[in-house]
């Protein structure tokens, strides 16, 4: 599993052909979702906790030592196979190492009701619709998540 965090001052994603919004915070954590075909429970969890726990906004004294609960920030969770995207070869990437639709939406699925478990206020893109997502980035401070890198 793949994980793209952005801290933001605000984001939304609408869909393309409808033009509606469909998913909206504040301050928090624009994170774009990757699965690939073995991830599963232990993904799910390792994935959800951290980006939880990322202690990535300022203190009183300007030190990235708060985490999302701790500033009331929220996250926006956006589906996102192209992390998975493969350029090493030609100009067209290859999208072999993303999982299915069937397997990835139920992964992407649980890591968001797993971030709401730790009470986190958890808005979402539309799985598998082409999308709009606009961003205000805060910082810029921007991290990558991968499993296989645990």
């Amino acid at each position: 599993m793949r994980a793209l965090v952005q801290r933001v001052a605000r984001a939304e994603v609408r869909l393309v052909d409808e033009g509606v919004a469909v998913g909206a915070i504040g301050r928090g954590f624009l994170v774009l979702l990757g699965v690939a075909p073995g991830d599963g429970a232990a993904e799910v969890a390792w994935v959800a906790d951290k980006i939880a726990h990322l202690r990535v906004f300022e203190d009183d004294d300007g030190k990235m030592n708060r985490a999302l609960p701790d500033v009331a920030g929220a996250v926006l969770v956006v589906s996102q196979f192209t992390l998975y995207g493969d350029v090493r070869s030609g100009r067209r990437p290859g999208f072999a190492a993303a999982a299915r639709p069937d397997v990835a939406e139920p992964r992407y699925l649980e890591v968001v009701e797993r971030l709401r478990g730790h009470g986190l206020e958890v808005a979402t893109g539309a799985f598998g619709r082409a999308m709009h997502v606009e961003s205000v980035n805060d910082g810029p401070v921007t991290l990558w998540l991968d499993t296989d890198a645990r």
